[in-house]
């Protein structure tokens, strides 16, 4: 069975600012670029039974730059959906929402098509997008190139966690993480790697 590996977009102007980022389809800054480019040695060349990506740009501008080949716009590895709080930083809601936490509240309703999700929402998602993965590693390593928080809930499931216990995995641009087994367990092996 292989690894599964999570590799975040490079930096935004959004991601450097604290602003959430969902549908806003931002490109990656020149660190952000760098960021993706320094990954190469870690992915590039690497024979995966699986690459996808999600299909906003800074995603697959990242796997490009990074040297993952191949690799499959997937659009449930779109970001959380932040409804109303997309653009708007943490410390903005909390003048507002003291003791809000995305983990826990989720989002009110934003424009048009974007009504948010709550934890639960993300969790299906990626218990989809783990599916199709389950089946991919019995074939080799997996690569997914997505979002901070959805990939902290991709974790959060894989791990047998709820979706919410995302909370607990800090994860930086341009880094790349593996989930592996251990005694046939799923467990992580690696986090937040750069070269």
């Amino acid at each position: 069975m292989g690894d599964l590996l999570l590799v975040r977009h490079g930096e935004t102007e959004w991601s450097r600012s604290g602003q959430h980022t969902s549908w806003t389809d931002l490109p990656l800054t020149q660190a952000g670029e760098e960021q993706a480019k320094s990954l190469a040695p870690l992915l590039s060349g690497r024979p995966f039974s699986l690459a996808l990506t999600s299909p906003l740009r800074r995603a697959v501008r990242t796997a490009e730059l990074a040297g993952v080949t191949g690799a499959v716009p997937e659009p449930d590895l779109h970001e959380w959906d932040y409804g109303g709080y997309e653009g708007v930083t943490t410390d903005t809601i909390h003048r507002s929402r003291p003791d809000w936490s995305l983990w826990t509240d989720g989002v009110p309703p934003g424009p048009d098509g974007h009504p948010g999700e709550s934890p639960a929402e993300v969790g299906a998602r990626a218990d989809r997008v783990l599916s199709r993965v389950d089946v991919a590693l019995l074939d080799g390593d997996v690569v997914l190139v997505a979002h901070g928080h959805f990939l902290r809930v991709v974790t959060a499931r894989r791990l047998g966690l709820a979706p919410a216990e995302g909370r607990l995995f800090q994860l930086a641009t341009g880094t790349v993480s593996r989930l592996s087994t251990e005694h046939g367990r799923p467990v992580i092996a690696e986090w937040n790697a750069r070269p």
